[in-house]
């Protein structure tokens, strides 16, 4: 007998435990995967931030290492129209920074990179044939769907009211991301743009529960044993979790991100769109607490993130205007190595489920 009271996603994704390693762009990689995937979780590679040739060449050395699962994540939002008046209000917006550091507002800066999913990244996911395909904000058009799904791969996408998730179940996912207010990183808000009604993990995730039939992938506000047992009892097959892995050494962060997360606090946090244009929750900043944490005047997704290209690389101190990403549970993070911290997430969950039931500890 299974000690996991639901086995659907360990069975759907062949996996040894119920958890999943969030895909974090810019903050997760290749060690980062093979060290959860080794531990028997779900590694994931965020591809929002990559070329479709380094989504290949990374699933490549992912394959090469083992033949565990793997999980390749994709934005799914509309490119943004141009706007130059949205523009050129935030640079004046941000104008005083500029001048502080000795820049000028007006000077030309990069674009932005997130991309949406689209014919080349199909082509790579073909070429890779992941077990698991997820993506955020939604989902493609039905032939980019139907090609994914096509190659065998499992797909799930983020749910952050019932809504999103019944949409999600009825166009073919195999599993739903009931994502809670708490998560770190960008909402995967797709049919509302409302945060002011956005619900809470333990809230919305029972309410998912009962509205799918596909196993439900707990998300948001989760970062140790108890909060994965709680999620069991709530009805979720699994979980996901990324803000316990980043003060892994595995992580990409920055170390002034690292030691950030040594001082977050339970009300350390907040949904912000100063970075990019879209609601995604992180430690506040200096940026954040002057201008934000949301503000009219930021473009929209992914477009306000040029701008503050010079302010990071010019500011002796880069984390104010640097996204710090992180979920409400940050404090419960520690450092620690990703495939020990994904087997002892396990055993602790474990532990407590067996605690709960009245059932003898499996240790």
């Amino acid at each position: 007998m299974s000690p996991w009271p639901d086995r659907r996603i360990l069975d759907l994704f062949g996996l040894d435990l119920p958890i999943l390693q969030a895909p974090m762009a810019g903050a997760s990689g290749l060690d980062l995967a093979l060290a959860v995937s080794g531990a028997g979780g779900l590694g994931a590679l965020p591809c929002a931030l990559l070329t479709p040739d380094q989504v290949r060449r990374q699933g490549a050395d992912y394959r090469q290492a083992t033949t565990n699962p793997l999980n390749l994540n994709f934005f799914c939002h509309r490119p943004a129209e141009p706007e130059p008046a949205a523009q050129a209000a935030w640079r004046e917006r941000l104008a005083p920074y500029y001048r502080e550091l000795g820049r000028d507002p007006l000077a030309p800066t990069a674009g932005a990179s997130r991309a949406p999913f689209d014919e080349a990244y199909c082509d790579a996911v073909e070429a890779i044939s992941p077990e698991v395909v997820s993506f955020h904000f939604g989902l493609p058009e039905p032939g980019l769907l139907g090609r994914v799904k096509a190659t065998g791969a499992r797909v799930i996408s983020s749910a952050t009211t019932v809504a999103e998730a019944v949409w999600l179940a009825e166009r073919g996912c195999d599993a739903v991301i009931a994502m809670g207010y708490e998560a770190g990183g960008h909402r995967g808000s797709f049919l509302t743009r409302d945060m002011s009604a956005q619900p809470g993990l333990m809230a919305l995730l029972p309410q998912v529960v009962d509205a799918v039939e596909v196993p439900v992938i707990a998300a948001g506000g989760v970062a140790d044993g108890r909060g994965i047992a709680a999620a069991f009892a709530l009805g979720a097959a699994a979980v996901q979790l990324g803000t316990a892995y980043l003060p892994c050494p595995q992580s990409l962060i920055p170390d002034f991100h690292r030691q950030a997360l040594t001082r977050a606090t339970d009300d350390g946090t907040a949904l912000t769109n100063l970075f990019t244009g879209r609601p995604a929750r992180g430690l506040f900043n200096r940026l954040m607490r002057e201008i934000g944490p949301l503000s009219p005047d930021a473009p929209a997704f992914p477009t306000a993130a040029a701008a503050l290209g010079p302010l990071r690389a010019e500011s002796p101190t880069p984390e104010d205007f640097t996204s710090l990403w992180a979920g409400q549970a940050a404090p419960l993070a520690h450092p620690a190595d990703a495939g020990e911290l994904t087997r002892r997430l396990g055993q602790d969950a474990l532990a407590c489920l067996m605690r709960l039931s009245g059932r003898p500890d499996p240790a």
